[in-house]
C-alpha cells in the first residue's frame, strides 16, 4: 500500500494549483489530506471519484477551517469519524480506516501559534492523542498515524533550532511528546530510510524565500507501530510538490 499524507491549506486552492493533475500521475494508493478548509458538497468531489477514489470527508463545524479527508483507491473495510472527543471532533481533525487489520489514522494536530489558548488546547490534544491510540493499540497492535502533527522533533527536523527553540512547534514540552510516542512502541518510518538533515516538508509563507532556500520544517509525518516496521518498503518527501506551504509525505508498506 503506497500511502501520502498532505496538508493542502484548502482544498479548493490547492485543486485550482494542480492538485488533480498531479493525482493522476498515481503517486499512491491512499490520500491522506488534512486542513481541507471545506465540506464535501462545496468541492468537485466527483473529480476525485472520477479517478477511482473513494472519498470520506470529515469536515469542521467552523466553515473554512480545518478538516480531514482521504481518498483511497483500496476500499476500506470500515470508516470512522474522529475520537469521541468534542473539541476535537468539532474542528473535524481525525478520520480513521481500518484495512483488514490495519487501521490508518489521519489526524491533523493542533497548531499552537495564534496564542496561549491554543497552545493551551495543543496540549490538551496531544494528552487525549496519546491516551487514545495508546487504547487502541490494545485492539488495533497494526496502527498508522499519519498527518500534520505541527512538531518538528528534533534538530534534524528544522533549519534554525537555536532560532526557534522558543517558536510553538518546537517547544520542548511537544518535542518530548514525539519522544514519547517514539519510545511507546511507534516509529518515524521516514527516518527508518532517511537519517539525513535538510529534509523538510514545511516552509513559511510569509516569506516566499524559505522554500527556495529549502529553510523548513519536518511536521509531517507517517508514523507506525512496532509491529508494521519490517513492513515498511520505502519513505519519502516531495518538496517539488507545490500546491501548498506543505509537501506530500510517502510511504509503501506492505500489508
Amino acid at each position: 500500500m503506497r500511502i501520502i499524507s498532505y496538508n493542502v491549506n484548502g482544498i479548493r486552492a490547492a485543486m485550482k494549483k494542480g492538485l488533480m493533475e498531479w493525482l493522476q500521475t498515481n503517486p499512491a494508493d491512499v490520500i491522506c489530506i488534512q486542513e481541507t478548509k471545506a465540506e464535501k458538497d462545496n468541492v468537485n468531489h466527483k473529480a476525485f471519484t472520477d479517478l477511482g477514489f473513494h472519498d470520506y470527508w470529515f469536515s469542521a463545524q467552523k466553515k473554512g477551517y480545518s478538516g480531514v479527508a482521504v481518498f483511497t483507491k483500496i476500499k476500506p473495510d470500515n470508516v470512522e469519524y474522529g475520537t469521541g472527543h468534542a473539541q476535537s471532533d468539532s474542528e473535524g481533525r481525525v478520520i480513521q480506516l481500518d484495512f483488514k487489520d490495519v487501521r490508518l489514522i489521519n489526524a491533523y494536530f493542533p497548531s499552537g501559534t495564534s496564542g496561549d489558548e491554543r497552545q493551551g488546547y495543543k496540549y490538551t490534544w496531544l494528552d487525549e492523542m496519546y491516551a487514545y491510540v495508546n487504547k487502541l493499540k490494545k485492539k488495533y497492535p497494526k496502527l498508522i498515524l499519519c498527518g500534520d502533527y505541527n512538531i518538528a522533533h528534533t534538530e534534524l527536523d528544522i533549519h534554525n533550532p537555536k532560532g526557534n527553540k522558543d517558536t510553538s512547534g518546537f517547544l520542548p514540552a511537544e518535542r518530548e511528546w514525539m519522544t514519547k510516542l517514539f519510545a511507546n512502541g511507534w516509529v518515524d518510518s521516514f527516518r527508518e530510510f532517511h537519517p539525513e538533515p535538510h529534509r523538510y516538508s514545511w516552509w513559511s509563507q510569509r516569506f516566499p524565500s524559505v522554500r527556495l532556500e529549502n529553510k523548513g520544517w519536518r511536521i509531517d509525518y507517517i508514523n507506525v507501530t512496532e509491529p508494521l516496521r519490517k513492513n515498511l518498503k520505502d519513505a519519502e518527501i516531495y518538496p517539488d510538490v507545490k500546491q501548498s506551504d506543505h509537501c506530500p509525505v510517502y510511504l509503501d508498506i506492505k500489508l
